[in-house]
């Protein structure tokens, strides 16, 4: 009996200490990650796709903090983005003109502190309520803030902003962080530090109130917490986190203007936190990454891109609404398992018709674009290297075959794929049940 009693405790200890090494070990890879990445993808285009996505895994991260972990759906976290950027600035105009020995790394911590002082004074008066309350309170000190920027010029800049220049600040190792190779490097241990700090706080008890508050905030006054004051907390660490991304965009971009602080910005994170997935702390990175990804690329190749966000946008809430982690995790099952393969076929017959069918959708929407705004230039136009001229029949006529044909075909296909996906989910759990 001894030596069950001392196997059973020692089995938790040992769960325990290989769910840290797990843990830590995906943390030296993500760092090991951050440095290799600059080695691969060299070019100038590369690197600052890199640096605004480190940018808005921070921002989008902050966001979750209140959506995801605490249930509070704001509509203007844009606010300490951007009053973080502008303090960063400022802060950096400062030093540059006083001759202050402080280093730029240092400069993102300004920039939180603007926007922990701020979610402070504005979240207590935002927090006192929840629900579609706190969404339409933070919707309003979100255009208050925004039209101050174009009123306040002495602080904002007006429609200019405020510029500075990073180059001339107190050097320390002969950092310069001009090249951008240099201040990728800078917004990546931002960004690992911020992560760290963002997961270690779901990880505590006041993390877990949080989650609390968000499923049941009565219970949670029951048991003696006042969920106002959880909200309130959430909301300045939100707020301080958000600083640090937009006092790293101000030394990224050495401008700060009046969309750092408009409702654009705060729908961008919005977008990018529920594309990836609220209810994971993995969701929101990822969600930055495809966002900042496709925000860059698609404006080089259509005039009506957001457009696109859109859909996306609303397939995701829709279809998908736990967003890509979500999706990933519903296949984790199948992944330890090792029956993932038994799906693969179903889902790449459901992704060929898929695309066909959003070929067809993309290739009238382009049409209807050009037909429409952009007359004046002629009927010609060009659409996957391929012109035709949008004045005749037959681009048309292939559009509407794409969406009947490719539509016809995934519908009938997609049965298949959840038939598919729900036979390998059964023989997984078979496989994990003990024999």
């Amino acid at each position: 009996m001894s030596e069950l009693a001392q196997t059973a405790t020692l089995t938790p200890a040992r769960g325990r200490l290989r769910s840290a090494a797990a843990l830590y070990g995906l943390w030296i890879a993500t760092a090991v990650l951050f440095i290799v990445l600059p080695q691969i993808f060299t070019s100038g285009t590369a690197l600052t796709t890199m640096s605004l996505m480190g940018i808005a895994i921070i921002f989008a991260l902050s966001y979750n903090m209140l959506l995801g972990q605490t249930g509070m759906l704001s509509f203007g976290h844009a606010v300490y983005y951007g009053l973080g950027g502008f303090l960063a600035v400022h802060a950096m105009n400062t030093v540059l003109r006083d001759g202050l020995p402080i280093p730029l790394p240092l400069i993102p911590l300004v920039g939180g502190f603007a926007g922990l002082l701020f979610g402070v004074i504005f979240g207590s008066v935002s927090t006192r309520r929840a629900g579609t309350a706190f969404a339409m309170i933070s919707l309003g000190l979100g255009e208050l803030v925004a039209s101050s920027a174009l009123i306040l010029r002495n602080f904002f800049g007006g429609e200019e902003g405020i510029t500075t220049n990073r180059t001339k600040l107190f050097r320390i190792f002969d950092l310069s962080f001009g090249p951008q190779y240099q201040v990728y490097y800078l917004i990546a241990a931002w960004c690992l530090i911020c992560m760290i700090a963002m997961y270690a706080l779901t990880r505590t008890p006041f993390g877990r109130m949080c989650n609390a508050v968000r499923e049941n905030p009565e219970r949670v006054h029951f048991v003696g917490y006042n969920p106002q004051v959880v909200r309130f907390i959430a909301f300045c660490l939100a707020g301080f986190f958000a600083g640090i991304a937009g006092g790293l965009a101000a030394i990224n971009f050495e401008i700060v203007n009046s969309a750092y602080v408009g409702a654009g910005q705060s729908g961008l994170v919005l977008l990018a936190a529920f594309i990836g997935g609220v209810g994971f702390f993995i969701g929101p990175v990822l969600g930055a990454i495809l966002v900042t990804y496709l925000q860059i690329m698609l404006s080089d190749v259509t005039e009506v891109w957001q457009l696109y966000f859109g859909f996306l946008f609303v397939g995701m809430v829709m279809f998908a609404p736990f967003g890509i982690a979500g999706l990933l995790m519903m296949h984790e099952p199948l992944w330890r398992t090792g029956t993932l393969a038994r799906v693969l076929p179903a889902y790449a017959l459901a992704l060929v018709t898929g695309l066909v069918a959003l070929t067809g959708v993309i290739l009238f929407i382009e049409m209807i674009f050009h037909f429409t705004v952009k007359a004046p230039d002629g009927p010609m136009m060009s659409f996957l290297r391929i012109r035709f001229s949008v004045a005749t029949v037959l681009p048309w006529v292939v559009a509407a075959l794409l969406v009947g044909v490719g539509g016809w075909l995934f519908r009938r296909v997609w049965p298949i794929a959840t038939g598919a996906f729900h036979e390998a989910l059964a023989h997984a759990r078979e496989r994990r049940q003990p024999a």
